[in-house]
C-alpha cells in the first residue's frame, strides 16, 4: 500500500463532474498545485457509500476532492441521477475500471474484488502526507479528514484534536 512520502500513482480516469455530470478524463497532473483528497470507496448503488461520499463536499475549503471506485462512468452518472444524497455533489467521481489505480495504491478487498475505503491527503506535489484504509463495512468521518488536512497544512506541531487557530505543541 502506498504509505508516507510516496509519489501518488499517474493515471488517466474518466470523471463524472458535478453539475450536469459532464464526463472527461482526470489525470494525476490535474492534482498539482492544490492539496488534494482522493478517496477510493467500494461500489456505486450501496449504502454506505452516498452517506461518505455527500459529506466530502466539506472537504472542498481546504482541498481538491476526487472520489474513485471500481465502476464505470455511466453506472456514476445514474447512480447520481437517482440518488438524492449526491445528486448535488461538488466534487468529481471517477472510474477505475479493473480496479488498475486501487491496485497501484494498494488498497483492494480481493475477496470482493472492491476499493476499500482507502483516503489519501496528497499535498501540491502529489505526494502522500496522510493515508487511511477502513474495512468494506464501516464509512469514513469527513469530519476528521477536513481537521488532518488542515493540520497537514498549518506547518507545525498539530497535537491530538488540533484544530485552525490552535498553537502548535512547543
Amino acid at each position: 500500500m502506498l504509505g508516507i512520502n510516496d509519489q501518488f500513482p499517474e493515471f488517466a480516469l474518466t470523471a463524472v463532474q458535478p453539475n450536469g455530470n459532464a464526463m472527461e478524463t482526470m489525470t494525476e497532473t490535474d492534482l498539482y498545485d492544490s492539496w488534494t483528497v482522493v478517496y477510493f470507496y467500494p461500489k456505486d448503488f450501496t449504502f454506505i457509500c452516498p452517506t461518505e461520499i455527500a459529506e466530502m463536499d466539506k472537504l472542498l475549503s481546504e482541498a481538491q476532492v476526487l472520489g474513485i471506485s471500481g465502476d464505470n462512468e455511466f453506472c456514476k452518472a445514474a447512480w447520481k441521477e437517482v440518488n438524492g444524497m449526491i445528486r448535488e455533489i461538488q466534487h468529481p467521481l471517477l472510474a477505475d475500471c479493473g480496479l488498475t489505480l486501487a491496485g497501484e495504491c494498494g488498497v483492494i478487498d480481493f475477496d470482493e474484488m472492491a476499493a476499500l475505503r482507502a483516503t489519501f491527503i496528497l499535498d501540491e506535489d502529489n505526494i502522500v502526507q496522510s493515508v487511511s484504509v477502513n474495512a468494506l463495512h464501516t464509512g469514513r468521518n469527513a469530519d476528521e479528514i477536513l481537521r488532518t488536512v488542515q493540520a497537514l497544512k498549518a506547518g507545525g506541531l498539530t497535537g491530538c484534536n488540533w484544530t485552525p487557530g490552535e498553537d502548535f505543541v512547543a
